[in-house]
């Protein structure tokens, strides 16, 4: 699976993952897709970042992580490893 094949998916990944579990979602719904390579996801919050006040995830967010993880499972089909830059 190619970067640009989970990019046309994610909004359906978010739909799922809100439907299961919300914090996770408000976690992760900023994400920007930033590469895939040998299973391996990296989502980059720069952006979010910027605009981050007292609604800052980042801590929360390895707790987090394994929803995101079976939203694409259950979405896409692949397995995953999750990090973040």
């Amino acid at each position: 699976m190619e970067l640009h094949q989970i990019r046309a998916q994610w909004n359906q990944v978010l739909d799922a993952l809100e439907s299961d579990n919300r914090v996770a979602w408000i976690a992760y719904f900023d994400a920007r897709l930033s590469s895939f390579e040998n299973g391996v996801l990296i989502l980059d919050f720069s952006d979010s970042r910027k605009f981050a006040t007292s609604h800052e995830y980042s801590e929360t967010r390895p707790n987090l992580k394994s929803a995101l993880q079976v939203a694409i499972k259950n979405t896409i089909g692949i397995d995953v490893e999750i990090l973040e830059q």
